[in-house]
This record gives C-alpha cells, sequence and structure tokens, in this order.
C-alpha cells in the first residue's frame, strides 16, 4: 500500500525535472530563424564584418540565381570559402545593393 504513493511521488518529481527541458528545446527550435536574421558574417578580403538581415538575403540570393545563374538555392552558410568570398568581392563591386 506504501509503493503506490511512492510511485507516484517518483512520477511526478521526475516528469516535474524533465518538463523544463523539453519547453527549453522548443524555445530552442523556434529562436533558429532569428538568429539567422541577426548572423554576421566577417569578410576575410576586406576584413569587415557584413549584417545578415532581410536587405543582405535579398542581395545574396538575387546574386546566386541572377548573376550566377543557380537552378537551386543554396544558404549562403552551406556555402565553401571561396564561394562566399566571391559573393563579397561582387557585394562590394555592387554599392546599390547597400
Amino acid at each position: 500500500m506504501h509503493r503506490m504513493p511512492r510511485f507516484l511521488i517518483s512520477l511526478f518529481l521526475g516528469a516535474s525535472l524533465i518538463a523544463p527541458l523539453g519547453t527549453q528545446a522548443i524555445d530552442k527550435d523556434h529562436d533558429h530563424d532569428h538568429d539567422k536574421k541577426d548572423r554576421r558574417y566577417y569578410d576575410r578580403e576586406r576584413r569587415d564584418y557584413h549584417d545578415w538581415n532581410a536587405h543582405e538575403q535579398a542581395a545574396y540570393r538575387h546574386w546566386l540565381m541572377e548573376e550566377r545563374r543557380e537552378r537551386q538555392y543554396r544558404d549562403y552558410g552551406r556555402l565553401n570559402r571561396e564561394r562566399q568570398a566571391e559573393y563579397w568581392r561582387w557585394r562590394h563591386e555592387h554599392p546599390e545593393w547597400h
């Protein structure tokens, strides 16, 4: 008879300890897109930083799809260093996108 209350207390204690982990994971996933918008990238050749915002995203999409004529969109973070450097060279040569 005493085992049932101990079991329930253990169950509720365990659930209360695990619950914050689940909410933390949800918050982390929710903030993922927000972090991407506020990211800064370093241009090694010019030794300057660029904020990745909606304007930069539009410029990058134009460069990738129109200038490079890529068939499929690729996230900037997935490009190799040479392609990233190529993008920043283009950005510095096209002040209308600033």
